[in-house]
C-alpha cells in the first residue's frame, strides 16, 4: 500500500528501521537472564564460558577433586615400631616412630616411668646414642629396651642421714625382748635376790664406794665381786674360786638393763672382746651405781 507523502524508496527505509529495532529488544532479556545465571554456575569471576558453562550453553560438571593429606595423621604418615621397655622390674609396651631418636624415646620413658632423662641409662645392643634415630640403629618390632636409673626419690631415700638410720636401728632394738626375759638371764635371776647383796637407792646417782661392790651373781650362778682399782686403771673381777685383774682399756663396752619387777637393781655386762660372746654378766648391780661403773670403765671418771 502506499503511504501518502512518503516516498517509496523512504518507506523501505522505515520498515528496516523499524525492524532492526524490533530485533534488537528481544535479544536484551535473554542476555540479562545470562547475566544472573553465570556466577551461580562457575562459581569463579568472570564470564568465560569455560568457568561454568560449555560454548554451546550447557552446564558443565567439574571431575570431583581427590583428597590430599596434609600431614595430621601421625600413624599413618610415620612408621611406628613396637618395644618392650623393661625398668625397675617393669615391663612397658610401647609404639613408638622408627625415625624419632634416643633422646626423644628418653623422653617417652620419662613419661612412663617418672625417671628423668638425665638419670636414665637406655641400653640396645649397648648405651643408645641419643643423636641417632631408631631406624638408624636397626631397632626392630618386639626390641627389648633396658633402663637403669633411679628416681629423685628413690636418690632420697638411699642418703638418709645416718642420725636417722640409727634411731630407727635403736626403735627396733627396744622392740626386742627384754634382756631379763631371755632363758639365758632368766636361769640366774629365778634364783631371787641374793641375801648379801647391796641395798640399793632407787632414783640417786652415788659414786663409786672405796670397798668392792659385792653380793651379786655372774652368769654361772656364782658370787661375784667388782674391785675398782683406779690408780692401777684396773677393773678386777673377783668370785670363789679366782681374780681376774683387768686393764680399763681393754674393756670395749659396758650395757645394763634394769630388772623386770626389780628396777632398783640391774643386770650388767662387760664386753672382754670383739663381739657379744665375750660379754662377762654381773646380776643385781645396786641402781645408784650404775652411771658411776660406766664411766670409770670407759674413761670418763667422775669425782663428786
Amino acid at each position: 500500500a502506499a503511504f501518502p507523502g512518503v516516498p517509496r524508496g523512504g518507506l523501505y527505509t522505515i520498515i528496516m528501521a523499524a525492524a532492526a529495532a524490533a530485533a534488537d529488544g528481544a535479544e536484551e532479556p535473554g542476555m540479562e537472564a545470562e547475566a544472573q545465571e553465570l556466577p551461580l554456575g562457575c562459581g569463579g569471576a568472570g564470564g568465560s564460558p569455560a568457568a561454568g558453562r560449555s560454548p554451546d550453553g550447557e552446564q558443565r560438571r567439574e571431575p570431583p577433586q581427590a583428597s590430599v593429606s596434609n600431614g595430621g595423621d601421625e600413624d599413618g604418615s610415620r612408621e611406628l615400631v613396637e618395644l618392650k621397655v623393661i625398668w625397675n622390674k617393669n615391663k612397658y609396651d610401647v609404639k613408638f616412630c622408627l625415625d624419632s631418636t634416643g633422646a626423644e624415646l628418653k623422653q617417652k620413658i620419662h613419661s612412663l616411668t617418672g625417671l628423668p632423662p638425665a638419670m636414665q641409662k637406655v641400653m640396645f645392643k649397648g648405651l643408645l646414642p641419643e643423636e641417632k634415630t631408631l631406624r638408624e640403629i636397626k631397632v626392630t618390632n618386639g626390641a627389648k629396651i633396658m633402663v637403669v636409673g633411679s628416681t629423685i626419690n628413690d636418690v632420697l631415700a638411699v642418703n638418709t642421714p645416718k642420725e636417722a638410720a640409727q634411731q630407727d636401728v635403736k626403735a627396733e632394738e627396744n622392740k626386742k625382748e627384754p634382756l631379763c626375759r631371755q632363758k639365758q638371764h632368766r636361769k640366774v635371776l629365778d634364783k631371787g635376790k641374793p641375801d648379801d647383796v647391796m641395798p640399793s637407792v632407787k632414783g640417786v646417782q652415788e659414786r663409786l664406794p672405796t670397798v668392792p661392790l659385792s653380793g651379786m651373781y655372774n652368769k654361772s650362778g656364782g658370787k661375784v665381786r667388782l674391785t675398782f682399782k683406779l690408780e692401777q686403771d684396773q677393773l678386777w673381777i673377783g668370785t670363789k674360786e679366782r681374780t681376774e685383774k683387768l686393764p680399763m682399756g681393754s674393756i670395749k663396752n659396758v650395757v645394763s638393763e634394769p630388772i623386770e619387777g626389780h628396777e632398783d637393781y640391774h643386770m650388767m655386762a662387760f664386753q672382754l672382746g670383739p663381739t657379744e660372746a665375750s660379754y662377762y654378766w654381773v646380776y643385781w648391780v645396786p641402781t645408784q651405781y650404775v652411771d658411776a661403773i660406766k664411766d670409770t670403765v670407759l674413761g670418763k671418771w667422775q669425782y663428786f
